[in-house]
């Protein structure tokens, strides 16, 4: 008798039961080893110690946007490579990679929808895309949604989740920081709100330019916030730096943003601010 075979057919029959490494999650500051659908329940913050985990694009639109009201728009704008770029890989294939990495081709989604009931312009990074990196066509997203927002009458929401300014693209790249800045102004004469949230990562060229121009600017907690990484920074001054300065906790307390929002009530916080400045508008 072949046991070798029998024992195959149980198996094939009976399959043991496993689960995938990908249904428990490991707290990146506690340690806590919890089941994915316990922190998707809780939007990803761990129950244990509240460390809020990164979100991708798409997560941050269910988030935000009420169900069945996000429209995309300027999703078919893709990157090109006027510079013929080429570090430890060329910048096309570093497109490519980000592309089959995301399912997507620029490192935002933008579009209309309704938050709390409010009708908003909604800019969203995604971290995954080549750090959310800052390039021509993010810049022309955020314009096309300052357009949209400005002939439509209503508020713009932006989630920024970044590295700064994409090197690929140079001068092109850091151009958008003006661009950005200078759609905003138009939203700012028109009064018409502008809400920045900041997430971790918000970085270099992004924290320098239209994350840090929100009417009201709200951070998640413990975000990573700044411009050149500290290690950088304590090289160039040659001094130590306070524990957590880049932190969002830290930028609250000497008044560069205005509220940290825990993610379970940024929806309504952000509905609600929408509400008040649309009143001041009619």
């Amino acid at each position: 008798m072949n046991f070798g075979n029998i024992f195959k057919s149980i198996r094939k029959e009976h399959p043991k039961p496993a689960e995938a490494p990908a249904h428990w999650i490991k707290c990146k500051k506690c340690n806590a080893l919890m089941y994915y659908k316990e922190i998707e329940a809780n939007h990803y913050v761990c129950p244990k110690c509240g460390y809020h985990m990164r979100l991708n694009a798409d997560q941050r639109i269910k988030l935000l946007a009420d169900e069945g009201t996000f429209v995309e728009y300027d999703a078919d704008l893709e990157p090109v490579d006027p510079l013929k770029f080429v570090d430890k890989k060329s910048y096309k294939k570093r497109l490519e990679e980000a592309k089959k990495k995301t399912g997507r081709t620029s490192a935002i989604i933008s579009g209309s929808c309704e938050i709390m009931g409010e009708a908003a312009e909604l800019v969203v990074f995604d971290f995954a895309f080549m750090g959310g990196s800052l390039g021509s066509v993010e810049g022309e997203k955020i314009v096309r949604a300052v357009d949209r927002a400005l002939s439509r009458r209503g508020g713009l929401v932006i989630v920024s989740a970044s590295g700064g300014a994409r090197m690929q693209e140079s001068t092109y790249s850091l151009m958008q920081m003006a661009k950005t800045s200078a759609a905003l102004a138009k939203l700012d004469e028109a009064k018409l709100p502008y809400i920045s949230i900041l997430t971790d990562p918000t970085m270099g060229g992004v924290s320098a330019s239209f994350a840090m121009l929100g009417d009201i600017i709200l951070a998640e907690p413990d975000a990573l916030i700044g411009f050149a990484g500290q290690r950088v920074i304590k090289q160039t001054i040659g001094a130590d730096l306070p524990e957590g300065f880049q932190r969002s906790e830290f930028l609250l307390e000497h008044g560069l943003i205005d509220k940290v929002i825990p993610r379970r009530v940024l929806k309504e916080t952000v509905g609600n601010l929408l509400a008040i400045f649309g009143k001041e508008v009619a």
